[in-house]
């Protein structure tokens, strides 16, 4: 049996009477493209010259790896020119990129994270790219795009996805009509249909939490993997299996793939700052995937894709995965009053 490709699905997807936009078709096919170069310079590693940190921060204060550079120019230069975008930002930039002015504009913006868990980079453990489209407010009389155009709630996003760098190459994306996995064919350099219609069960037995946090976080979180630590025994009255990959695209593929629920939530560290994930590059896009999978994200109380962002780089809270796990959490944050 003949398998889809992406180009094919795209194509599906853009003939249905409330079809997919030719520029959007476009733009995901590009940056598609851009992932199998930054999965191709992944995979060479110590061989490519690429591991290890440069002496610079990105805007989040955070040292970038080469690889953090390396995947966000291969972003840019892979999407400015096709004519489908009005600008594009990026985690690794403080502000937003504008299309050159010697290419042809379009009607979308781009958000992308370029290499999500650069922490793992260099001990080889499964990174990835996130990306997310929004389409531009219209302007009259051709006015620039500017950072307040991108600040649109995630419930508006035209499509998202993630690429993830590991044992297989794999895409996952949503065009808000379900979730779609693509296996990469290194041999024929084409991406292939391998999983439809990827759904979260609504229960699990598995969560993922940086556990050195504990004495940091608020009460219904800590309230929450009590009883999951508590196990069988417990008010859960089951066992519950723990698993951090440190890897944002890493432990929500997993989460796509068998269940469970996975938490970065606020802590007392910082406690100004409402959560260390970025809405716009990391919240948001999974935010949709998940939901488009049948799970569920909130910030703690609130729908992630119903917060209305400030500021190009704002974080948040997470709390995404199996449905009744989530709603769970949320519920104790509501009986907390927090």
């Amino acid at each position: 049996m003949k398998r889809k490709t992406l180009t094919q699905y795209l194509v599906e997807q853009q003939r249905q009477a409330d079809g997919l936009g030719a520029e959007v078709r476009l733009l995901i096919e590009v940056v598609a493209r851009a992932c199998k170069s930054i999965g191709h310079a992944v995979g060479k590693g110590a061989l490519g010259g690429v591991l290890g940190s440069l002496d610079s921060e990105n805007v989040q204060g955070e040292v970038q790896k080469k690889l953090d550079v390396l995947s966000n120019e291969i972003l840019l230069e892979a999407n400015e020119w096709g004519g489908h975008l009005a600008a594009m930002a990026s985690e690794e930039m403080e502000t937003i990129h504008a299309i050159p002015n010697r290419y042809p504009k379009g009607e979308y913006l781009l958000l992308f994270d370029p290499l999500d868990g650069s922490s793992n980079i260099d001990v080889n453990v499964s990174i990835g790219t996130i990306f997310s489209v929004l389409k531009a407010p219209t302007h009259v009389a051709g006015a620039p795009v500017t950072e307040a155009d991108f600040l649109q709630e995630g419930s508006r996003q035209v499509a998202a996805g993630y690429a993830v760098y590991g044992p297989q190459t794999m895409l996952v994306l949503t065009v808000g009509k379900g979730v779609v996995g693509f296996t990469l064919d290194r041999e024929m350099g084409s991406w292939v249909l391998t999983h439809e219609n990827i759904r979260i069960p609504e229960d699990t037995r598995e969560f993922a939490i940086n556990m050195s946090n504990m004495r940091h976080w608020a009460p219904p979180v800590r309230r929450y993997i009590d009883e999951c630590l508590a196990g069988a025994t417990g008010t859960r009255g089951k066992d519950f299996n723990m698993r951090w990959i440190a890897s944002m695209v890493a432990d929500v593929h997993r989460i796509l793939t068998r269940g469970g629920i996975f938490m970065y939530p606020w802590d007392a560290r910082e406690p100004g700052k409402p959560g260390k994930l970025r809405l716009m590059y990391e919240a948001n896009p999974m935010s949709f995937i998940v939901e488009q999978a049948g799970g569920a994200a909130v910030d703690g109380v609130n729908r992630i894709l119903d917060i209305k962002p400030g500021q190009l780089h704002q974080r948040v809270g997470v709390v995404l995965g199996s449905r009744n796990e989530v709603e769970r959490v949320a519920q104790y944050h509501r009986e907390a009053g927090q």
